[in-house]
């Protein structure tokens, strides 16, 4: 029974343990001091937002950076998505306003989670046949290389057992709910990796899981989400978060399952992400708010040098996508300075 299966695989460590008190301390911290104004959190959800869509499509292969993914959603109203990348933005910025205004009265069930889906792809013309509906033919995840199977990843549940599997971790999740026996990160972790095992839709899964994550933390008292963007922690980790769902894959459905690899991951997410509430809330230097790689950007420069992304990019080992999102923010923050336009911009320290 999928019930026993997956509470079998949940083993505890000390470490994980540690990392889930770590973070409910952090989190009534935010939750007891809270006394940002309406007005800047309104700011705050916005521009998470946009940094969560930018991210969440990213991850999936989209090339729009930050600063075009706002410009795209500032003119929304007056036209409509022209490429594969502007829909999946259009979806997903809409798929996550939503969850943000409404996660009170959005319960995770099958009928919720086919609506969302909906919602996500309503901007996209390729996926109207199947959008809102379970997969109906085989998804296998692989390494693409032009458009061609390279290597298989991961074999997920086949069409004709997809609602089953569904409805039985669905059923999983409404009984934890009830009997609150499992911690809610430990949860949320669980049924996230198994959503994604079953793969129950033919295009869109990942983004969908990542909606999932945000509304389902927000249901369990994680207030901070919309003010701080998940999908950037992620995308920026982006080669540990496949690391980590390979190696939990691995023995899905066998004797030696164990949701470890998935759960640290994740749990290290969400430490990264409430460090960076607190941080806001604090009100400290933007450069206390700075990710990994915008730290070793920002590192590169000193008080005279100038920098173009491209140089940049021959510094810092990551996409290109994300040295670009990573300046814009640095210069969103007034810690870097933007010289000139186009091709020939260049970027150097504020003093």
């Amino acid at each position: 029974m999928i019930q026993d299966r997956i509470n079998k695989r949940i083993k505890l460590s000390n470490d994980i343990l540690l990392k889930i008190a770590e973070i409910d301390e952090m989190k009534g911290k935010w939750s007891g001091s809270l006394d940002l104004n309406p007005r800047i959190l309104g700011q705050l959800k916005r521009s998470v937002i946009i940094t969560s869509t930018g991210s969440s499509t990213r991850i999936e292969g989209s090339k729009m950076t930050d600063r075009e993914v706002d410009r795209f959603l500032r003119g929304i109203n007056q036209m409509t998505p022209k490429n594969r990348d502007e829909e999946e933005v259009a979806g997903y910025a809409d798929l996550l306003g939503r969850i943000f205004d409404n996660y009170k009265a959005l319960k995770i069930t099958e009928g919720v989670i086919l609506q969302l889906h909906d919602i996500m792809l309503s901007f996209s013309k390729k996926d109207e046949i199947h959008r809102g509906k379970y997969k109906a033919k085989d998804n296998t995840v692989a390494i693409m290389e032009k458009e061609k199977i390279k290597k298989i990843l991961f074999d997920p549940t086949p069409p004709w057992l997809v609602k089953k599997e569904m409805d039985d971790v669905l059923e999983w999740l409404k009984e934890r709910q009830e009997k609150k026996d499992i911690h809610p990160l430990v949860m949320i972790a669980n049924f996230i990796f198994e959503f994604l095992a079953i793969h129950p839709f033919q295009d869109g899964n990942g983004r969908l899981s990542r909606g999932l994550t945000n509304l389902m933390m927000l249901q369990n008292g994680y207030m901070y989400v919309p003010y701080i963007s998940l999908e950037e922690i992620i995308e920026e980790k982006q080669a540990d978060y496949y690391l980590s769902l390979r190696k939990t894959q691995k023995n899905h459905k066998t004797s030696d399952e164990n949701i470890e690899p998935w759960l640290l991951f994740f749990l290290d997410c969400v430490s990264i992400q409430v460090k960076k509430a607190l941080e806001l809330l604090k009100g400290k230097n933007p450069e206390s708010l700075l990710s990994e790689i915008q730290k070793k950007i920002y590192d590169l420069f000193t008080s005279d040098i100038e920098l173009g992304v491209s140089e940049i990019k021959n510094r810092i080992d990551a996409p290109l996508p994300t040295i670009k999102k990573s300046v814009a923010r640095l210069v969103e923050y007034k810690l870097i300075e933007r010289l000139g336009q186009g091709p020939a911009t260049r970027y150097k320290k504020v003093i």
